[in-house]
């Protein structure tokens, strides 16, 4: 297994988790292939990192040659077999296990033999996305948080299989570009999400309830807590149709009521107000605007 990583590939790049590490990978240095389905996702994640690394510039974090020269390292493509000189490939793809474990098993027969492959998942056993894929012992969790450009954590998780040399790359890996890892165990929802997806649908529900308006809701906890964004503005953030996949799939593993997705959710993505990617949640938005910078 090599001992270095150089080339990093995001699969499902065109969606807000996928361009946001590869923004973190890209600043970092890393050659960066970007791969996804939807060309025209990927140009328009492409503009919305340039647009992110024009605020950096702005606002005196990074120069104009930096700026350009992490641009250049990301490389856009919907061929899968681009991704056969990825050292270390992460997906970022829809929260379905048979989705994870095709995507893996498909890249098993391109990518090179010491190729890492890293799931995203925030929900999903590890083990049980590797398994089947031909290399268990090289797939690890890196569980980034959104937006990764900004959040620095990230939930590093073995499988049963995965080798301490996997784990300690990938973590090398995340260190080097930037990010805190922090190990979990292959547990539902690692740390973040078994107490986050309860504690989002608590939220939802006070508000079903009218104990309090979205805003008010955020602005007492921020308050109060020092949280640097309210509940209403992380949910619009992730997403509310990820909310309920994430609810989907941890509720039936934990059988925790707190963890079934709440009527208003359905209901708000029933009639389309799926957050920032649909320009209407909790909040409006500008949909064209890349969180940060």
């Amino acid at each position: 297994m090599t001992n270095e990583i150089k080339t990093v590939a995001i699969c499902g790049a065109s969606g807000n988790m996928g361009a946001s590490i590869a923004i973190v990978a890209a600043r970092a240095g890393f050659r960066t292939i970007a791969y996804d389905l939807s060309d025209d996702g990927l140009a328009r994640a492409l503009a919305q990192s340039a647009g992110f690394f024009a605020k950096s510039v702005a606002r005196g974090k990074m120069t104009e040659e930096e700026r350009d020269a992490a641009l250049a390292r990301i490389e856009n493509t919907s061929n899968l077999d681009d991704l056969a000189e990825a050292d270390l490939v992460i997906e970022a793809v829809f929260e379905q296990l048979d989705i994870k474990q095709g995507l893996f098993t498909a890249l098993n027969k391109i990518c090179s033999e010491h190729t890492i492959f890293a799931s995203n998942t925030s929900t999903l056993s590890i083990t049980e996305i590797a398994s089947g894929c031909g290399r268990e012992d090289r797939v690890v969790g890196m569980h980034f948080c959104l937006p990764a450009q900004m959040m620095k954590l990230v939930e590093m998780t073995a499988g049963i299989n995965t080798s301490p040399e996997t784990f300690e790359l990938a973590s090398g890996f995340a260190e080097k570009a930037g990010q805190i890892p922090v190990e979990t165990k292959d547990r539902p929802g690692f740390v973040l999400n078994a107490l986050l997806v309860p504690f989002n649908n608590d939220v939802i529900r006070a508000i079903d309830s009218e104990l309090a308006t979205p805003e008010d809701i955020d602005i007492a906890l921020k308050t109060a807590l020092g949280y640097k964004m309210g509940p209403c503005e992380l949910l619009d953030l992730i997403g509310l149709d990820t909310q309920v996949r994430l609810c989907e799939a941890f509720f039936p593993i934990t059988n925790d009521a707190r963890a079934a997705a709440p009527p208003l959710l359905r209901r708000m993505v029933a009639a389309g107000r799926l957050g920032r990617k649909s320009g209407i949640g909790f909040f409006n938005y500008n949909t064209d605007a890349m969180f940060g910078g």
